[in-house]
């Protein structure tokens, strides 16, 4: 076990908590965004996904720090995470100014590709109430000190909506490790949230800052590179080429360069087409790694998702007690489980991410 110092459950409200903007997916099904005549409503966000998927797929005490709008759109979202189980009691409710021109709601259009087709997305989240939000807006000593929280999980695409919200995740965490919280970070680079914020050098510079603060490093193959600065050997711009060799190499470096890091974990993804994918993960510590070997051929319903699924799977795991290597396949089946089907959060049961990994066949069960 390489994190001895996770807090018991018994002695604290929560097992997780998430600091991030909650969305609402508008995703046209089979269509595209630009020809579509309608829409599925779904909630999305990287940091709120990975705490839905420990609430309802694996049943653990979650709660999400985030800021809606109040309007109607506001408490559908807030109806959605009902649905998904994630505690409300640390949402912030900002007065609505009749058009949005002060706040508003972030909406995110993702269709899902097919074939030779890739996903696309086109954000529409600009002046957001999360994106809003300011160093000295939440109570941390109370969540942590009062409450108290066993982990807290945060990442660069909340950090990337303001430079309000960098410095929130900087208070955040900061305010997690001096309790005692193990503190993890996805990276999650978006190159369309930093277009207007600096570009990826000023994405480089925040992400790592705020890795340094981090316990648990997540990534996927591109992220390392794009938001860190950490090249890997052998690997092209289309990642055609995914040697695990070389990317568990890359978290050595990691590792090397941030020593309050524990733990980095790198999913890899290699797109043969947009509806099949080879899907593996890899973790390592000082001491060693363990990886998920590269799934070949997996079916892709809906790509998104598949790595905050991959972080749950994880987290949950070690939360549990269990080591690295169970908590690499947990993480990789979970996200597999979580790209069969719609929507950016996790549909799939303990037992089925528990039965995938073990090697379990897609035979019917009845």
């Amino acid at each position: 076990m390489v994190l001895t110092d996770i807090k018991p459950k018994s002695a604290w409200r929560w097992d997780l908590v998430a600091l991030g903007e909650v969305m609402l997916r508008l995703d046209p099904g089979d269509r595209r965004v630009a020809t579509t005549r309608s829409f599925q409503v779904w909630e999305g966000g990287g940091e709120y996904n990975v705490a839905r998927g420990l609430r309802r797929c694996f049943g653990l005490r979650t709660t999400i720090v985030t800021a809606f709008a109040d309007n109607p759109v506001g408490r559908l979202l807030e109806d959605l995470l009902c649905q998904g189980g994630v505690d409300q009691s640390h949402v912030r409710w900002v007065p609505y100014d009749g058009t949005g021109q002060a706040v508003r709601n972030g909406l995110n259009f993702t269709e899902r590709g097919f074939g030779v087709r890739g996903a696309l997305g086109c954000a529409d989240r600009g002046h957001t109430a999360a994106a809003q939000l300011r160093p000295g807006d939440v109570r941390w000593a109370e969540i942590f000190g009062g409450e108290g929280a066993r982990w807290f999980h945060t990442g660069g695409i909340f950090a990337a909506l303001s430079p309000t919200t960098a410095q929130v995740a900087a208070e955040a965490m900061a305010a997690a490790r001096h309790s005692g919280t193990i503190v993890s970070y996805d990276l999650n680079y978006r190159p369309s949230l930093w277009l207007a914020a600096g570009g990826p050098e000023r994405a480089q510079e925040i992400n790592r800052e705020l890795a340094a603060q981090a316990d648990v490093l997540f990534g996927n193959e591109e992220d390392y590179t794009a938001a860190l600065g950490f090249p890997v050997a052998g690997t092209g711009p289309d990642y055609a080429q995914l040697d695990p060799q070389a990317y568990d190499d890359m978290l050595a470096k990691v590792l090397g360069s941030y020593p309050d890091l524990r733990l980095a974990a790198v999913t890899l993804r290699r797109a043969t087409s947009a509806s099949r994918n080879d899907w593996g993960a890899i973790c390592r510590s000082a001491e060693g790694s363990w990886a998920a070997p590269l799934r070949p051929g997996l079916d892709i319903y809906d790509r998104v998702g598949g790595g905050d699924s991959f972080a749950s799977g994880f987290i949950y795991a070690l939360l549990s007690g269990a080591d690295p290597q169970r908590a690499v396949e947990l993480g990789a089946a979970h996200g597999a489980l979580a790209m069969t089907t719609p929507g950016d959060a996790s549909m799939a049961t303990r037992a089925e991410v528990e039965r995938l990994a073990r090697g379990g066949s897609p035979r019917i069960s009845r």
